[in-house]
């Protein structure tokens, strides 16, 4: 998918792709909403509106990620409702049928930056900064029988995700995993990694997960 990329806009790899082939195996209802968190260049929105979504939202904390969504959805002739902001302050009581999201997950020694390009990944030292507001807020998001579809690394304990969703009310579970190399981040991180014992020595590899959550019908 050739895409427009404003700079500092987080480029697609592998965990977006990892997300697509999840989405390529759910059903979106006919009429249905779809959810894009963290949109990036909107890549996973124009893959939602091409899966038969009525209505995309895409939602970033990056002006130039939200543009760039924008623009993407619209040369291709698509309908997209591009929201700036943190998704927990701007979403208020909307429902989906499908939430998508692929945060920030990398665990850092910084904590998460409200500015800047490292907000795409940087997500604090266990790489859940993002991650546990996500899982906390998924069950309100989903409309009954809705999916969500969540990918991140390894390093930040899909358990924990999957447990913290079981407990909002929603069957939980890893449906795809996908091992990959480090990229520019994970090797300049990697002395940090292996001294918080992350990583073991040597390591030049990461697994990335998807993780789907269904909220059961009344």
């Amino acid at each position: 998918m050739m895409l427009v990329r404003a700079p500092g806009v987080y480029r697609p790899q592998h965990d977006t792709r990892l997300l697509m082939q999840a989405l390529s195996q759910v059903s979106i209802p006919r009429g249905g909403r779809v959810l894009d968190i963290c949109t990036g260049t909107g890549a996973l929105a124009v893959a939602a509106a091409h899966h038969g979504a009525r209505t995309v939202t895409a939602v970033d904390v990056s002006r130039r990620a939200v543009a760039t969504a924008w623009l993407n959805c619209r040369l291709r002739g698509l309908t997209v409702r591009a929201l700036h902001g943190d998704f927990e302050a701007i979403l208020g009581t909307d429902r989906f049928d499908l939430v998508l999201a692929n945060p920030p997950y990398v665990p850092a020694p910084r904590s998460a930056p409200d500015r800047g390009e490292a907000r795409a990944w940087n997500a604090g030292e266990k790489g859940r900064a993002i991650l546990d507001r996500l899982c906390a807020m998924m069950p309100r998001l989903l409309e009954s029988g809705g999916v969500a579809l969540t990918v991140h690394s390894c390093l930040c304990h899909p358990d924990t995700t999957v447990a913290q969703l079981r407990e909002g009310g929603l069957e939980a579970a890893i449906v795809a995993r996908s091992s990959v190399p480090f990229g520019p981040i994970m090797r300049e991180l990697t002395p940090w990694l292996i001294s918080t014992g992350l990583i073991e020595p040597g390591q030049n590899r990461e697994d990335l997960v998807v993780i789907r959550a269904d909220k059961p019908r009344p």
